[in-house]
């Protein structure tokens, strides 16, 4: 890391964190994979310490950080135990749904939900991918229809971060006012509100830990109250937070990318083949050479983003640079230090084994590489 990217506030951070690691995460990381679930507990401990909605200001009981560097420790040191599921569920509520209501809420919606952002009793999502819609936005076919002083909310989504747990969920559904189209509009369906249900848990391929669900929504009553931001507004909406969203992804992918460099390190410096230290063979270390490289690269390119997201001035195009050069910069990373690391490598009761699974749908969530490099080449044409 860069000498003057981090302050010594942001060091005693990271020596709170490491701390919370070590107790309750390291720990259940087993426990976790196999209930495809990261406890409640977890969340209430993490916001006793502080370590949740940090923007959260104080009139609604944060701390008001405005400072992604505090997000950025958390995610490293997530990283060094292997722990991308829980690091993902909070990066969802801090990084993802929080920025919403801090934009769009009201003072009611603000006082009615951020603090529990702040003590980890609120546990959020947000569902735009359906069945048939991903990384096309405008596919979406849920749909909210005027119906008195409110909203009749209908439809399927899929592939939903934390949806078992959620007690609110943002649902991006296009709106329709007296039989006409209104476009793609944003609600807030809290826990327990009639007709909202969830499927099962999805059983998928790393991210074990991570709840992620089918959600339904059948004949949901969604009081004005609810409505996030304007209507017909979603769309915008949705594109104003990506910067957020991409780089909270690329982030850990730089994190986790690090963490496994560090743990095949380790391990090369300690092995030997047929009798000669691994890091004797030049094979060895040219592959090295190369991944050290690619990671120090990608960590120049990141520090200098956040700074610029801190400034408020990270756009949709260098947040889309970030997340598919940096997801693809792990798993290329992570395959790498695979193929060091030997047997050991591919028990999944090891760290490297799980990240290198963890890593795959990084590429994929929160836009693929492929639309990622759309988003450049068509910002290219002016």
């Amino acid at each position: 890391m860069t000498e003057r990217f981090y302050t010594a506030e942001h060091d005693r951070l990271r020596e709170v964190v490491r701390g919370y690691v070590e107790r309750e995460v390291a720990p259940n990381l087993g426990r976790w994979d196999r209930q495809r679930l990261v406890d409640r507990e977890a969340w209430l401990a993490a916001g006793r310490l502080g370590l949740l909605g940090a923007r959260v200001p104080p009139a609604y009981g944060g701390p008001g950080i405005d400072d992604y560097r505090v997000r950025c420790v958390i995610a490293e040191e997530m990283a060094k135990a292997g722990a991308a599921a829980p690091a993902l569920g909070f990066a969802l509520n801090d990084d993802i749904v929080l920025p919403y209501l801090l934009r769009l809420g009201t003072e009611e919606q603000k006082r009615r939900w951020l603090p529990g952002f702040v003590t980890g009793e609120t546990i959020s999502a947000i569902a735009m991918t359906e069945p048939g819609a991903g990384s096309d936005l405008r596919g979406m076919r849920a749909v909210a229809v005027r119906d008195g002083d409110g909203w009749v909310l209908n439809g399927t989504k899929t592939f939903i971060t934390n949806g078992i747990l959620a007690d609110l969920v943002i649902v991006a559904a296009q709106t329709r006012i007296d039989g006409a189209d209104a476009g793609l509009s944003l609600f807030v369906v809290e826990d327990g509100t009639p007709g909202f249900t969830r499927g099962r848990k999805l059983d998928k391929l790393g991210l074990h830990a991570q709840d992620t669900a089918e959600l339904f929504f059948d004949d949901v009553r969604v009081p004005d109250g609810n409505l996030l931001g304007g209507v017909g507004e979603g769309l915008r909406h949705l594109i104003a937070n990506l910067p957020s969203e991409r780089l909270s992804i690329a982030y850990y992918g730089l994190a986790a990318a690090e963490a496994a460099l560090g743990w095949t390190l380790d391990a090369v410096r300690e092995r030997t083949v047929a009798g000669v230290p691994m890091l004797d063979h030049q094979a060895v270390r040219f592959r090295l050479a190369e991944l050290v490289t690619e990671v120090e690269v990608t960590r120049g390119y990141l520090e200098r983003l956040v700074l610029r997201y801190n400034a408020g001035e990270l756009d949709v195009v260098d947040a889309a640079k970030a997340k598919w050069w940096a997801t693809e910069t792990q798993r290329r990373v992570l395959d790498g230090c695979l193929r060091l690391f030997g047997g050991e490598g591919v028990l999944l009761d090891r760290p490297l084994a799980r990240a290198f699974l963890d890593a795959r749908v990084q590429t994929i969530y929160g836009g693929t590489t492929e639309i990622m490099k759309e988003i450049i080449g068509r910002s290219l044409r002016s």
